[in-house]
């Protein structure tokens, strides 16, 4: 049984990546100031966050159904017998319950898996899904391994800037007034792929603190009966400098010594609502 492995770039997989690792990718649509772009195809991160600056008008979208459909049947072509397509989660995007309702006529042969994760966890996951594929699992077999630890993993999220949770209607324009002077910023946490405040801190370091401390409790109280081989750590972030991933990660290795930590960009899908330089840990468990 040949299963080909797909997802979307939220995944934080370029596209370079997924061509080495015999992967298919969906790029995500990006709309500035109407016009549409596809991330990592023909805008870059820094193109993004670049133009969000200048003040233009930013959004993201689920990718059509007719860019869905032919990659699909551009895989049966090129020889697959069955697909395990695994998008961003359905708590951030419709785009998870559109491929579901695609896959229908396919008759199984397309396998939607609802992983409820984004960025680093996601592609801890499709990297995953490829491995199972290459011992030849079916499709349907690695949904359900997908599915069942789709709550294994947990995030947080702190923004430096109150400006686009403000424009986004998140929070109010007072309230956004009031933390930027206040030097108040919030941090939001991603369980099972929903976006939801968590706490509020004064200042980078002290959200930094909060957020890898919440993730450290998480690991001993949510997930203490998990093999803790089996742990991925992870950081991520909105066009941050050097020198802010290597705080991220120092701060994750003082909580998970002789741990690697992942990092990857945030997909513009988060980043259209936090601004550049936010900052986000997490960790994420497999059991198989």
């Amino acid at each position: 049984m040949k299963t080909a492995v797909m997802t979307d770039t939220n995944s934080g997989i370029t596209k370079k990546e997924a061509g080495e690792l015999g992967l298919y990718l969906m790029p995500m649509p990006v709309i500035i100031d109407g016009s549409v772009y596809y991330e990592n195809e023909n805008i870059s991160e820094g193109d993004f966050y670049r133009a969000q600056a200048s003040g233009a008008e930013v959004s993201t979208s689920q990718p059509s159904p007719g860019d869905v459909l032919g990659m699909w049947d551009r895989a049966f072509k090129e020889g697959w017998d069955e697909i395990i397509y695994i998008p961003m989660t359905s708590g951030l995007s419709k785009s998870c319950e559109m491929a579901i309702g695609l896959s229908a006529p396919y008759e199984g042969r397309v396998q939607v898996a609802d992983n409820h994760r984004i960025s680093v966890p996601l592609r801890e996951s499709v990297l995953q899904a490829a491995r199972l594929a290459g011992e030849g699992r079916a499709a349907g077999e690695i949904k359900a391994v997908l599915e069942e630890e789709a709550y294994l993993s947990s995030i947080y999220i702190t923004v430096d800037t109150l400006e686009y949770l403000k424009k986004g209607g998140r929070i109010s324009p007072a309230a956004a007034m009031l933390g930027t002077v206040m030097q108040i910023k919030p941090v939001l946490s991603i369980r099972g792929g929903v976006l939801e405040a968590f706490a509020k801190s004064r200042g980078r370091k002290n959200c930094l603190e909060l957020m890898v401390r919440a993730l450290e409790k998480d690991v001993k109280t949510q997930f203490g009966s998990l093999d803790p081989g089996k742990m991925k750590v992870c950081a991520a972030g909105t066009a941050l400098s050097g020198e802010d991933i290597d705080m991220l990660k120092s701060a994750l290795s003082e909580v998970f010594p002789h741990r690697e930590v992942l990092y990857n960009p945030l997909p513009v899908s988060i980043g259209c609502h936090t601004g550049p330089g936010a900052m986000g840990v997490g960790v994420c468990f497999q059991k198989k």
